[in-house]
């Protein structure tokens, strides 16, 4: 048998790892780019373990395969992948891959503000990069519809609001530290598997886009601008570093629902490790009925290196493993 070689260029996105795929993997089959997430799940699936898991990669670690978009109204498509498998969105994600997108020539760049239109699991997206001297220096994404799913719904003896912002998320106020990250982790799984056993949490359009992906934790910051921060635990148990770009849109929902952020106004957006998006809510529409927004989340994203990773047959711990 031979060695097994991957090709990568990573990322990270306001402290938020991100593994773009760019060799070693076969092509993703499909029309679309929800056919190709399915594809990658029931075909492909080694290669995100061997991405993901330890020793190449890490419990925290996130992904990508770039796929052919749905059609010529876009530039990229984009399948995201985590320690549990596949997301329907990942907003760092995408920052990170327009920025690797025109840094690598994929897309031509030049000075000023560029636009790129990318098909994600969850629909399309518009972004827009700014190039100054040469460098990207900023991604602002326009996100898919968010709504709010629900309020004040009990699960594990708390009280929390689900929001949809690309992926569908629970939210609650609580202490965001370091130091509270294990009991954080462990609330978060606690939280996404009682919600999950108790209710269908589902898209009213596309039933593929189901389930609640992460829990956000935050806490208030300031009011001028309106400044929060959050820590996100999704998936199993994964903790995302950077404010969590589809979360802030889904964060956005709820702010627009309460009256506390006026259209337009800017929603400084922290992480735990200090890092900022910027996001705002930008217009109104509707999800099948519902009452949603449209939102745009900026951040910026920064290469941290390139490696061709290896799989030795003979290699007794194969695709790896993860601890938690």
């Amino acid at each position: 048998m031979t060695r097994t070689r991957v090709s990568v260029v990573d990322y990270h996105t306001g402290g938020e790892p991100f593994r773009i795929v760019t060799g070693g993997v076969p092509p993703l089959e499909g029309e679309t780019v929800l056919d190709r997430r399915r594809f990658a799940r029931e075909h492909l699936d080694r290669f995100r373990r061997l991405l993901v898991f330890e020793p190449r990669g890490h419990a925290d670690m996130y992904g990508c395969h770039v796929v052919p978009p749905n059609d010529d109204g876009a530039e990229l498509g984009v399948v995201f992948f985590h320690n549990e498998g596949y997301s329907t969105a990942c907003g760092h994600g995408t920052i990170a891959l327009v920025t690797w997108a025109l840094e690598e020539g994929v897309v031509e760049a030049r000075e000023g503000e560029i636009r790129l239109v990318v098909d994600v699991p969850s629909g399309r997206l518009e972004t827009w990069a700014t190039v100054a001297a040469g460098r990207v220096r900023a991604v602002r994404f326009r996100n898919v519809p968010a709504f709010v799913w629900a309020e004040g719904v009990e699960a594990a003896g708390r009280v929390v609001d689900v929001a949809f912002g690309g992926a569908f998320y629970a939210s609650l106020e609580e202490r965001v530290e370091p130091a509270e990250l294990p009991r954080l982790i462990a609330l978060g799984r606690e939280l996404k598997a009682a919600l999950e056993a108790s209710h269908e949490v589902v898209h009213p359009v596309e039933a593929e886009l189901r389930d609640v992906y992460g829990v956000i934790f935050w806490q208030a910051e300031g009011s001028e601008p309106l400044t929060q921060r959050n820590v996100t635990v999704f998936a199993d148990g994964e903790v995302d570093r950077s404010p969590c770009g589809s979360g802030t849109s889904a964060r956005l929902a709820l702010l627009d629902r309460r009256g506390l952020l006026p259209r337009g106004a800017e929603l400084r957006h922290l992480s735990i490790v200090g890092s900022e998006f910027t996001g705002r809510v930008v217009g109104e529409t509707e999800v099948a009925g519902r009452p949603a927004v449209i939102t745009e989340v900026e951040g910026s994203a920064y290469r941290t290196g390139r490696a061709e990773l290896e799989l030795d047959p003979d290699d007794p711990l194969g695709e790896g493993f993860l601890l938690r």
